[in-house]
């Protein structure tokens, strides 16, 4: 089945990244514990918002660091790992013999915050809960392979899949996953008081316009303990400057998601300079973005022209000059530290600009004088600094003197219109992984009712390699068909890759664990970060 996904959308180059494949069976994580508060309660800046506290709703990173934290998922990924492990529950697995029935033991004296029992009954209302709101915001088109959840006792969960979906355990490792309390949720409604009951590490005391407070969950039974006695998160609502200022005065102890590139470059520059005070602490990340070409355009629709833009983009250019070093080139659709990345655009077109090659391309093309093309860019989405990437490819372009190429910038809302009504040639999109799982960077960019609206289609890739793939579960054995898929794409060009961020955490001394918070699951730890 291939359905649209939304992606889960960031305003600069951030993120995370340690690969390893996915297993259709788990057993029980060794090591694990209940929470126990640690020394020092810490207080975190976000320039995000937290745009819900109910897990049917929330599909922005924000929500999702919320529901990490207070919520339990059958499955979790441990710190460094893309392998989801049992949380909530005990042990997991597919049925022998396919990948349609996924089986769930729970792992006892489980509750949740406010003293109730988490059973099964409290899985099977959570998915059906997700599917039957089907929130515009929400994750549910995440878990449109699910048919039916039987629960034959309360310790047993049996999700029955419509087709095989080998990527479900990772899925339900991710918000998407998040336990309510039947009692406590409404089943055709959203919470909407603010509050959230859940068995996750911590509770969330109080959320507000400014500010959320969590507290260690005492009764969490599960595989992590904490490393501090809670966390207040206060929020920035896009205040950059706001953000960075904070943390020089020593308002916060640590600042995530929301920092300049100049002014992380700028952090790391000192700290590594022997400045007392300030750590940056990064870690690669499985975000990317691209330039996606609609096919059906009278320009970008022409093979030719999408070569010769491979040949002369040059992103090592990109993400010193306009990211000061915060994210990597990148090139290829599935990005490095997850299972399966190659290099096929870089093997094809190479590192650096070749016009003697894009020339070539575009008189292949029957094309001999100056392409005029316009890029189309959003930053309100993305970030002031996608308005100067874009000029900067422009100018790139324009350089070799086979192209007049200008940028052009509009507003979210009116930017996802034109393209879905087909307006723009060029434009940019970026991606948040939900899963670390070569999937997430393929259905929804290459599936029937994608998340790019240009126009491609490739039966090879719909028809053969994302159904042979979505029905194997040892992920290991897929790369040979994404590597196809990617050498697909190298040769037709629907979308550019132009680079894979990098993920930062700053923290004035004392703070530590950070380290743990930074991978390609996109979860972010409160329980690993300790005070003092």
């Amino acid at each position: 089945m291939q359905v649209k996904i939304r992606n889960r959308w960031l305003t600069a180059p951030l993120a995370a990244g340690v690969a390893a494949g996915l297993v259709s069976g788990c057993g029980t994580q060794q090591g694990g514990g209940a929470a126990s508060g640690g020394d020092g309660s810490v207080i975190m800046g976000m320039s995000d918002d937290i745009l819900a506290t109910d897990p049917a709703s929330g599909y922005d990173p924000g929500s999702w660091l919320l529901f990490n934290n207070v919520f339990q998922s059958l499955l979790s990924f441990p710190k460094g790992s893309t392998t989801p492990q049992p949380e909530a529950a005990q042990s997991c697995g597919f049925d022998r013999g396919g990948s349609t029935v996924y089986r769930c033991t729970l792992r006892p004296g489980l509750k949740f915050s406010n003293g109730d029992p988490l059973t099964s009954e409290d899985v099977k209302y959570s998915f059906e809960r997700v599917l039957k709101i089907h929130d515009d915001s929400g994750p549910a088109p995440m878990l449109a392979t699910l048919g039916k959840v039987d629960t034959p006792d309360a310790k047993t969960v049996v999700f029955h899949l419509k087709v095989p979906d080998a990527t479900f355990p990772s899925k339900i490792a991710s918000g998407a996953g998040s336990i309510v309390d039947h009692k406590e949720y409404p089943a055709d409604k959203l919470r909407t008081d603010g509050k959230a009951v859940g068995s996750g590490v911590y509770k969330l005391d109080s959320f507000g316009e400014q500010q959320a407070v969590f507290s260690v969950n005492s009764s969490y039974e599960g595989t992590v303990k904490a490393k501090n006695s809670g966390l207040t998160l206060k929020l920035f609502h896009g205040d950059q400057k706001g953000l960075a200022a904070a943390l020089n005065k020593g308002d916060i102890d640590l600042a995530y998601r929301g920092l300049t590139a100049k002014d992380t470059a700028a952090l790391q520059t000192a700290a590594t300079s022997g400045k007392q005070g300030i750590n940056v602490i990064e870690g690669s990340s499985a975000e990317v973005q691209d330039l996606v070409f609609n096919m059906k355009d009278p320009v970008a629709g022409k093979l030719g022209v999408r070569k010769a833009i491979a040949y002369l983009v040059d992103r090592e250019a990109l993400v010193r000059d306009v990211y000061s070093s915060t994210a990597t080139p990148l090139y290829s659709v599935v990005p490095s530290g997850i299972t399966a990345h190659t290099t096929a655009l870089f093997d094809q077109y190479g590192g650096s600009p070749d016009p003697v090659k894009a020339k070539a391309a575009l008189h292949s093309a029957g094309i001999s004088g100056k392409v005029k093309l316009t890029l189309w860019s959003t930053p309100s989405r993305y970030g002031p600094s996608t308005d100067d990437e874009l000029r900067a490819i422009a100018g790139q372009l324009n350089a070799s003197g086979l192209f007049d190429a200008d940028v052009k910038s509009v507003e979210f809302k009116q930017y996802e219109k034109d393209i879905e009504a087909g307006k723009y040639g060029v434009y940019v999109k970026g991606w948040i992984p939900d899963y670390p799982d070569p999937d997430n960077f393929t259905l929804p960019f290459f599936g029937k009712g994608n998340v790019l609206s240009n126009n491609y289609t490739n039966k090879q890739i719909t028809d053969e390699i994302l159904p042979a793939t979505a029905g194997t579960a040892d992920r290991a054995t897929t790369e040979g068909e994404f590597a196809k898929l990617q050498d697909i794409v190298a040769d037709e060009l629907p979308v550019l890759p132009l680079w894979q961020g990098k993920q930062y955490a700053v923290a004035r001394t004392g703070i530590t664990g950070l380290e743990w918070t930074l991978d390609a699951s996109t979860v972010f730890r409160f329980w690993e970060i300790k005070k003092g």
